[in-house]
């Protein structure tokens, strides 16, 4: 079972009436884990509480709820709620979002589409894992709309977007903080469990707005993350990919942080890419081991993420302005309807495996922009 004893995603959920708390998916129930476990740390509307007691109680709580599933499963089964009865919430009080760029080939492609005649990577990207601070407000659950952003589309255009992309990746959560003026230890140390992200994108008012200082508004308008969050004992690990040049000290791998995870990207039900997280250039250890080098502070509910997933095939791409080249070379659906970005109503979804986890879906769906001409 994909949602089985080897699974066991925490998330946030609701009864009506009652108060978010915390639980973990156990097929397709949420175990209540304030009453399961007698713990009031379960009883907080998220996993903060409890990801900030560290790395030994993430793994003893673990080895009690499989415990507890397998042997006890008697005893807690009427804490044992349908999927179906329940409300679910973010998960984690988001305190900072930083996003990376750690895909060779997304980065290749873009720098290929944007900088035909120079190379495709700037001489920074194979030294270090590229990033850039994102906007922790905005972080939103999966199922909440997303509106069409509005901005700058050039000198002196303004207007709803009109490339609105998608960006499938992995993110991490941090549950161990760390002081200012102290880079992470050990990664796993730190950081407790994945969720699958979804950082909406408008590309075209990123394209105008990006230089001198990078992304701002085209991405700060929605990030969608799964309500569900697994912890890092869940996910089969495996080296990570060959790297040239060979890092910096503080960057160089101690362990195998590469993750074998299959994503898939549906666009209103219809699967239209399959980027594989497996081809990451760059492994989240040294995402975090980057991160907090200059001695930023880590805060129990950072998220950090890995940054479009894309492999080597087109069929791999995880944006549309892979997948289509920028809107040159259309996507054509089974429905017969073709895309360049996407259009008010659709629905992106984006799930993934690894090897017999499933990991929680996130989807949202595009709602029509502001009406400006009002002054909304």
């Amino acid at each position: 079972m994909s949602w089985g004893i080897d699974n066991l995603p925490y998330g946030v959920f609701s009864l009506p009436g009652q108060e978010p708390r915390v639980g973990v998916r156990y097929g397709d129930k949420v175990l209540d884990l304030t009453a399961a476990l007698h713990d009031e740390v379960f009883a907080a509307p998220s996993l903060n509480p409890f990801m900030a007691r560290g790395r030994a109680a993430w793994r003893d709580t673990r080895a009690l709820i499989q415990e507890k599933l397998t042997s006890d499963l008697s005893v807690v089964e009427r804490h044992l709620i349908p999927l179906a009865q329940v409300e679910l919430h973010m998960p984690v009080e988001v305190a900072d979002y930083v996003d990376f760029y750690c895909s060779l080939e997304h980065a290749s492609n873009v720098g290929r589409m944007f900088r035909p005649d120079a190379e495709p990577l700037m001489p920074n990207w194979r030294h270090l894992p590229v990033g850039y601070h994102g906007r922790s407000g905005t972080v939103v659950v999966s199922g909440t709309p997303v509106r069409r952003p509005q901005g700058q589309l050039g000198a002196g255009v303004f207007g709803p977007c009109r490339k609105l992309d998608v960006e499938a990746e992995l993110g991490f959560v941090v549950g161990v903080p760390t002081e200012m003026g102290t880079p992470a230890g050990e990664f796993e140390d730190h950081v407790f469990g994945v969720t699958l992200v979804n950082d909406w994108s408008a590309r075209d008012i990123q394209s105008w707005e990006y230089r001198p200082l990078g992304p701002f508004l085209a991405k700060s308008f929605a990030t969608s993350v799964s309500p569900w969050v697994t912890p890092l004992e869940a996910l089969p690990r495996i080296p990570g990919r060959a790297q040239d040049p060979e890092p910096l000290p503080y960057l160089r791998r101690k362990a195998d942080w590469g993750l074998d995870i299959a994503v898939e990207i549906l666009l209103n039900g219809e699967v239209v890419a399959r980027p594989p997280y497996a081809e990451m250039y760059w492994t989240p250890d040294q995402m975090l081991a980057h991160l907090t080098v200059n001695g930023a502070a880590l805060r129990t509910g950072d998220l950090f993420a890995s940054g479009t997933i894309s492999g080597p095939e087109r069929g791999q791409r995880g944006s549309f302005i892979e997948l289509t080249w920028n809107g040159t070379d259309p996507i054509k659906l089974g429905s017969g309807e073709t895309r360049t970005f996407l259009e008010d109503g659709d629905t992106v979804t984006i799930r993934a495996t690894a090897g017999d986890v499933t990991l929680g879906e996130v989807s949202g769906t595009v709602a029509q922009a502001l009406d400006v001409t009002q002054g909304a």
